[in-house]
């Protein structure tokens, strides 16, 4: 485990938000590379080999756009190499690369569960949702949220 200087954070994040750049290609290029700053720097030359892939990496003013987003939101990134990635996250194989926390960083240290539901749910089922994430959240247990609008939005 390492904690990432600010630079190495932002390289992880342009590598993760690149065209054709999954999390098996992710660790993959970590592994071969050392760092996501070094194998930023070398995705044009294996683009140009031919390796099969058209890597498109993003902006750095979108990669900035993104960060300064999520710092008003109270908000930071956690990089999969971190001491607070998630453990349950970092069993995964292989796990998310970075990931985005809102505000309650604490809540990591516990039990996560999500709750999974269709995009367009029912009110009955979001009333459901809604309960079950208050009395998993009574029970100790962190509740996570894809972000996506369905079963998990705030209300129900």
């Amino acid at each position: 485990m390492q904690t990432l200087d600010d630079r190495e954070r932002r390289a992880w994040l342009r590598l993760a938000r690149t065209e054709h750049v999954g999390p098996v290609t992710f660790a993959s290029l970590i592994a071969r590379f050392g760092s996501a700053s070094a194998a930023l720097a070398e995705l044009p030359r294996m683009a140009a080999r031919g390796g099969g892939k058209n890597f498109v990496l993003p902006q750095e003013d979108d990669i900035d756009r993104e960060i300064e987003s999520l710092a008003r939101l109270d908000g930071r990134l956690i990089a999969a190499c971190e001491p607070d990635f998630p453990h349950g996250l970092a069993a995964l194989d292989p796990p998310p690369p970075i990931i985005t926390v809102l505000r309650h960083g604490a809540l990591l240290k516990r039990e996560i569960v999500a709750i999974v539901g269709a995009r367009n749910a029912s009110a009955l089922a979001r009333k459901f949702a809604f309960v079950m994430a208050q009395e998993l959240a009574a029970a100790n247990l962190a509740i996570a949220s894809g972000m996506a609008r369905g079963i998990d939005r705030r209300r129900p």
